[in-house]
């Protein structure tokens, strides 16, 4: 065949479609055994990572696709794993993406699921078994998909979001503490008539920020106005809609505390829109760190959530437990949140 260099070691038998061409041929170019091949294109952690190399070399020169029905058949295994996400929600894309490298690291494929609660017809292919497992990120209060889960017997692990039905494993932030950094540093400017933008009471997530948040004015004998507190969707337009109406109150909040920081920016806007500068008027502490926290035009103190960390673990998590079987405890791994100041925090002004 033309471009290949004589005595390269290419068999003559292997002038073929790729189509035809399996893993045994890999194994015999690569100079290792068919079981190497199969473990070592499933980057199984005991394969040399110099061997991985030849034998991934290998398969692309040879076009080889590797078969994963007949593995399937063989292994009772799909090598595939289920992403359950909501594209509503604003983490979605980030936590897709280090999900989807930490699973192709571990030598799985990813697959996503958008969950309705209305349609769980839309999530049916999680119980027939072509999934090794699922990464839950939408877990809201009422959802039947971890008990139908666990009824089928699919291992699976609850990322940033939980559900009181189904223990299962899980990797969350501090979602309680970070927000009461956030409640501390408002106290400590001095703030006393002060804002909630905070998410809707069906997810653990934002039931925790809450809590956290409002716990420590509590203890600092301070409390929110009923009326100074609206929950809503985590989205730029809800931010926006909900700064509109705290800012009718007589006397209007110095500051808000914002369930995330989409809310936040469009907190932001609308004080831009109103003529209210930020910090001297008015302080905004968002919860994240999304990338568009740091951006100049915002520059928003918030609270980090280590996102992407969290769901590379959570596919690890997840991965192990396929491995190991359903016998270890669950794992419920809580990262740390950290205060990040910018420049969206100031002492309330003077009335």
């Amino acid at each position: 065949m033309a471009g290949r260099a004589a005595g390269a070691g290419w068999p003559a038998d292997l002038d073929r479609p790729s189509s035809s061409v399996t893993s045994h041929d890999v194994a015999r170019l690569a100079g290792v055994s068919q079981a190497t091949v199969s473990r070592a294109l499933r980057r199984a952690p005991n394969v040399p990572a110099a061997t991985r190399e030849r034998v991934e070399r290998a398969a692309q020169a040879l076009g080889y696709v590797p078969n994963r029905l007949g593995r399937a058949l063989v292994t009772q295994a799909t090598g595939r794993i289920a992403m359950v996400a909501d594209l509503g929600n604003p983490l979605f894309s980030t936590l897709l993406t280090p999900v989807h490298d930490a699973l192709c690291e571990l030598g799985y494929q990813t697959l996503l699921f958008v969950e309705d609660q209305t349609r769980l017809e839309d999530v049916s292919g999680l119980f027939d078994r072509s999934v090794d497992g699922a990464i839950l990120s939408t877990a809201i209060a009422g959802s039947s998909l971890p008990y139908e889960l666990d009824r089928h017997g699919l291992p699976f692990v609850y990322l940033s979001r939980m559900s009181d039905l189904v223990e299962r494993d899980s990797v969350s932030a501090d979602d309680r503490g970070g927000a009461a950094k956030a409640a501390r540093l408002l106290i400590d400017l001095g703030h006393r008539d002060i804002g909630a933008i905070l998410g809707p009471t069906n997810t653990s997530t934002s039931r925790d920020r809450e809590a956290g948040f409002l716990s420590e004015l509590a203890t600092a004998g301070l409390a929110v106005r009923p009326e100074a507190v609206v929950r809503t969707d985590y989205t730029t337009p809800a931010g926006f809609a909900a700064f509109e109406r705290l800012m009718t109150l007589d006397p209007r909040p110095t500051a808000l505390f914002c369930g995330n920081d989409w809310v936040a920016v469009g907190v932001l806007n609308g004080a831009k829109q109103r003529g209210i500068e930020v910090p001297r008027d008015l302080t905004v502490v968002g919860f994240d760190d999304l990338p568009v926290a740091s951006w100049p035009v915002f520059d928003l103190t918030t609270v980090s959530n280590p996102v992407k960390d969290n769901a590379a673990q959570a596919a690890r998590l997840l991965v192990h437990r396929i491995q190991s079987g359903p016998k270890p405890a669950f794992q419920h791994v809580i990262a740390p949140t950290e205060l990040v100041l910018r420049h969206t925090h100031a002492p309330p002004p003077v009335r």
